[in-house]
């Protein structure tokens, strides 16, 4: 019995979260027990973002144009791939980026991780970041373009569920609510943030914020907070936040503004493992994102079960889940911020009540369970 084909498109993704969703991906189809009736073909970027060697049940095709421009990633969707479909007699197509493309009559699921459609829109950004300001905006129609051509739609969170339900008029039995697999910490990290907080002699409080510069990670706020608590003479406190105005327009503009704020320490981009030693120790983390698909350095800094200052926002409250030691407050709110932070000083901070959501389905956890559910 011949093998039926399935596609996994992916020829957006080059680096950071994406190219590891699609890595992580593979990695389960090249060893699963779905080799025995399917083949896959992963269309990607580069052949060279992976070694080959490692996915010897995967073939893959790369696409070194589809970032060249978004004429070629539109042309790809909606004009070739209809053609590549029925070349390699296709059974089923998975895209992993957002789009729709366009098959004939090839079964397909999309899967959306791209909140721009949800993001109120900021006029300021044009200057700072215009090609994505401008691809937010028509963002919301590259969705609707074949979107209810799918079998399923998968999302991350169920607040993102309810939005596409009600933006692109489909069944909520369409929708796949998909959370991402949370890294485990390694253990050698939550010691060493145990023994920090057994010391009490530490006087001053050093809070944290991973972020890659865009003006949705709202990271100006953090920046006025620490601000206002310069003027109040608060001096106890220190934010450190994983920019250093190299990387792009936005984060020049914040540098440039606030590079004389002595309270702050701008690191620029670090690793992963830098990333965790931070966590381990820090004695907090503040996220004021304003939009996540996740959010997942939450989901990261709960296995250490210290405090979090995070956006009153859905998509926070659902990533947190049932955590006992997180405040919330108006992400446009400096001075509800900077107070927060001063609590924290002192060690007067009262956290807010949080609780666990009861999934509806279809909900899976896992690759084998979303392959298992598109697959039947």
């Amino acid at each position: 019995m011949s093998k039926r084909n399935i596609v996994i498109s992916a020829i957006n993704f080059f680096e950071g979260g994406p190219l590891s969703v699609l890595t992580d991906c593979l990695v389960f189809l090249n060893d699963s027990s779905y080799l025995n009736q399917y083949r896959f073909i992963a269309l990607v970027h580069k052949k060279g973002l992976f070694d080959e060697s490692e996915y010897a049940n995967i073939a893959f095709i790369e696409f070194p144009k589809s970032r060249t421009s978004y004429a070629y990633r539109l042309y790809y969707e909606y004009f070739y791939f209809k053609s590549l479909a029925k070349e390699h007699n296709v059974f089923f197509w998975l895209s992993l980026h957002d789009m729709s493309p366009s098959l004939g009559n090839v079964s397909q699921a999309v899967y959306c991780h791209n909140p721009s459609p949800f993001n109120t829109l900021n006029f300021s950004d044009i200057y700072v970041q215009p090609t994505q300001f401008f691809f937010r905006l028509f963002y919301k129609y590259l969705y609707k373009i074949n979107i209810k051509k799918n079998k399923y739609v998968i999302v991350q969170q169920l607040w993102i569920k309810n939005q596409f339900e009600a933006m692109f008029n489909l069944g909520r039995y369409k929708i796949i609510i998909a959370p991402p697999e949370v890294p485990k910490i390694e253990s050698k990290y939550l010691e060493k943030s145990k023994k920090k907080l057994n010391n009490k002699e530490a006087s001053r409080k050093v809070f944290f914020f991973p972020t890659f510069p865009r003006p949705f990670k709202n990271i100006e706020v953090i920046c006025e907070a620490m601000r206002l608590l310069l003027e109040k003479k608060s001096q106890n406190v220190e934010v450190i936040i994983t920019i250093d105005g190299s990387e792009n327009k936005y984060s020049k503009a914040i540098i440039k503004k606030y590079k004389h704020l002595d309270n702050i320490r701008f690191i620029g981009l670090i690793k992963r493992e830098e990333v965790y030693k931070h966590y381990s120790e820090c004695d907090g983390l503040i996220f004021p994102s304003k939009l996540e698909t996740w959010g997942l350095p939450l989901s990261e800094f709960k296995q250490f079960n210290k405090p979090m200052f995070v956006s009153n926002l859905p998509y926070a409250k659902e990533t947190l889940g049932n955590y006992d030691f997180v405040s919330f407050f108006n992400p446009d709110d400096a001075v509800q911020l900077s107070e927060l932070i001063i609590n924290a000083s002192e060690n007067k901070l009262v956290f807010d009540k949080t609780d666990a959501i009861d999934y509806e389905q279809p909900f899976v956890n896992g690759w084998d369970e979303l392959f298992e559910t598109l697959l039947k």
